[in-house]
């Protein structure tokens, strides 16, 4: 998550913004839209298989449409999957 809090840093130049991020997203100032996308994410990644049409739903309801919800999947299960590939290898740590 260190890699990614930085690259947000350097995108955003907001310090403040990446550490509520990092503490809190729920609380957060971010967009309506920005926080449902991030339930989504954190559904997706804690366990897909409950994802269900109200998920999607909520998405669509802050602006989100068929692309961008692919999008979303597609990027978030491709950090989840290369952050545990890394995580297999000790990629970042000591020792390894």
């Amino acid at each position: 998550m260190e890699s990614h809090a930085e690259f947000l840093r350097r995108v955003t130049l907001d310090g403040e913004l990446i550490e509520a991020l990092r503490t809190d997203y729920t609380s957060a100032p971010i967009t309506t839209a920005e926080r449902v996308m991030l339930d989504y994410v954190v559904q997706l990644t804690k366990d897909a298989t409950r994802i269900t049409p109200k998920n999607i739903d909520g998405l669509r309801a802050v602006g989100f449409d068929d692309t961008g919800i692919l999008q979303i999947t597609l990027i978030a299960s491709w950090f989840n999957y290369i952050n545990r590939v890394a995580d297999a290898l000790g990629v970042g740590r000591e020792g390894l």
